[in-house]
């Protein structure tokens, strides 16, 4: 039944319009996100879009058709349009109907009704990866096929059950996890390991920065006892992964290994960049095989690895990182803060790692004290005339870096430095020149891809210590980086509208403080330029986790409005 003060207008285009204000809105917004993804988030009316991977994954999650038509029902301003209640019905039950299972004579992909397997073999993507037919419900698949067609299976409509099971893997030997697992940790494990479920030891679990995910990470490695793969964003983020195992389990520097551009080691736990993984012989020829133009992908094949965690696994679609995922008989944990992509790839996460096991609303860690409560202000900066008509008079394709990297800013920046005194803060760009000039301004040291990676762990540390108050980062501290009492960012630029990077941003400050205080995120935005286009859509992640951005116009000195 349909109720004019309900907060959601369902359309029938799978559309549903969520009143920001209605009094019901804060019960409805973790209902809605379990199968629903935030498309626009303007001020007074949010929009999502049920998608078939969003019904799938919450498919995976325990979900049913009558729990999703009973949240849009329950809080439906109008009646549900039939073909919505018919739509969601039909892409959730194909969910289970395909799967990949394992027999005597090796992988076979099978259906519960022999009219798929015709229809999926009239798809050309599907059928160049099929072998012989053995019967009504099943044809023969060859092992290296397994990832790649779970994605074509996807494509078609059919996302397949990957009930094949995992190699076990060289055994660890005894390992405890000594850091006491928050409940939701113990939770996501759980999901992950569904034990006794054949598709179980696969998947993502979805956990805000600051939150764990390392632990989390841990407590899988404990669970499955086998040796186990590692894959890092970088050589600061493997540095952080060994330091966390050795503080945080029984094992010991002598069980982790590095492999990197600085050191290769093979041990029963091996952190592995994703760089280095994927690294291409530029000498290979091009139809050579993924192994050949990879050859670091051996790695797979130097130990018997029973696991491969994938840290912050959002990256994984990128092209070059997709044959990180060619091996599909090891268990596989993806570990993230948000599986937004702007490219639209996150399917191929769903496919090749597995689905979403485990996710959860960030406002209920950060009312819980997980992590840090956080406010988020946009300051916009007027352009000076000169940098207008500069903006104004240049191609489309060059106006985002003006705007991005205006002058005006470096003011600003001051002013919010000045703003918290006794806090440490980061200031975080895109673009190193812009870094440059505001690192010089305020005297704080500047950190880039291009800084020695012994000079990173310096300033972190110092930072880490309290020795430096201010950082001025480039996008390398996007990811896996701790740094617990840093409690302000100043984001000066960003990549266009990039959501995922604004929720990993925020991310860098999220950490519980030991003082209790609160994180302060700020986004300097060039006023009437393109910029504030990028910045609505860059929030969008943020405001489906319940975050609102209060927004302050700066004065042309670079001053901030009295609070």
């Amino acid at each position: 039944m349909s109720d004019p003060a309900n907060p959601l207008i369902v359309q029938s285009d799978l559309t549903v319009l969520l009143e920001v204000a209605a009094e019901r809105t804060p019960e409805v917004r973790p209902l809605l996100a379990r199968f629903a993804e935030l498309d626009k988030a303007p001020e007074h009316i949010h929009s999502y879009r049920i998608t078939p991977l969003s019904l799938w994954n919450a498919a995976v999650a325990g979900l049913t058709e009558e729990d999703v038509v009973a949240t849009l029902t329950d809080f439906a301003k109008y009646p549900v349009p039939g073909v919505v209640v018919r739509e969601v019905s039909d892409v959730m039950a194909r969910y289970g109907r395909v799967w990949l299972a394992r027999i005597d004579s090796g992988l076979v992909l099978a259906a519960d009704d022999d009219l798929i397997l015709d229809e999926l073999a009239s798809v050309r993507s599907v059928a160049e990866l099929l072998g012989q037919r053995l019967d009504r419900h099943r044809f023969a698949v060859a092992d290296r096929d397994r990832g790649v067609l779970k994605q074509a299976l996807l494509a078609a409509g059919w996302p397949a059950a990957d009930e094949a099971g995992f190699e076990s893997g060289a055994a660890l030997g005894p390992m405890v996890v000594t850091a006491e697992l928050r409940p939701y940790q113990r939770d996501a494990v759980t999901a992950w390991w569904r034990d006794g479920d054949p598709s179980g030891g696969s998947g993502v679990v979805v956990l805000p920065c600051g939150a764990g995910k390392t632990v989390v990470g841990l407590a899988v490695v404990a669970a499955t006892s086998a040796h186990t793969l590692v894959v890092c964003t970088s050589i600061s983020s493997i540095r952080q992964w060994i330091r966390e195992t050795i503080d945080k389990t029984t094992l010991t520097a002598g069980d982790l290994g590095e492999w990197s551009g600085e050191i290769k080691q093979l041990r029963p736990v091996t952190f592995v960049t994703y760089h280095s993984l994927t690294w291409a012989d530029p000498l290979a020829a091009a139809d050579a095989d993924v192994f050949t133009r990879h050859p670091h992908l051996e790695l797979f094949n130097q130990v018997g690895w029973g696991l491969v965690v994938y840290d912050e696994v959002h990256l994984l679609p990128a092209p070059v990182f997709r044959a990180a995922a060619r091996v599909q008989a090891i268990r596989r944990l993806g570990l993230t803060a948000t599986l937004v992509r702007e490219d639209g790839r996150e399917g191929d996460i769903f496919s090749l790692i597995g689905p979403k096991r485990f996710d959860a609303p960030w406002s209920e860690f950060e009312s819980a004290g997980w992590i840090a409560t956080a406010t988020c202000t946009e300051v916009r900066v007027a352009l000076g005339n000169e940098r207008r008509a500069e903006y104004s008079s240049s191609e489309p394709k060059l106006r985002h870096r003006i705007a991005a990297t205006a002058t005006e800013k470096i003011a600003v920046v001051d002013s919010l430095i000045a703003a918290h005194p006794d806090e440490q803060i980061l200031v975080i760009g895109q673009f190193v020149e812009q870094l440059r000039d505001i690192a010089a301004r305020i005297g704080a040291p500047l950190l880039t891809g291009q800084t020695p990676q012994a000079t990173r762990e310096r300033l972190f540390a110092q930072l880490r210590a309290g020795e430096i108050r201010v950082l001025v980062v480039s996008k390398i501290a996007n990811f896996s980086i701790d740094l617990p009492e840093v409690s302000v960012a100043i984001q000066v630029s960003g990549q266009f509208g990039s959501r995922q990077e604004e929720a990993q941003r925020l991310g860098r400050i999220l950490r519980p403080k030991a003082n209790g205080g609160a994180a302060s995120f700020y986004s300097v935005i060039a006023d009437e330029t393109d910029e504030v286009r990028f910045a609505r859509n860059r929030q969008r992640f943020l405001a489906e986790q319940g975050y609102t951005y209060s927004i302050i116009d700066a004065a042309v000195d670079g001053s901030l409005p009295v609070r």
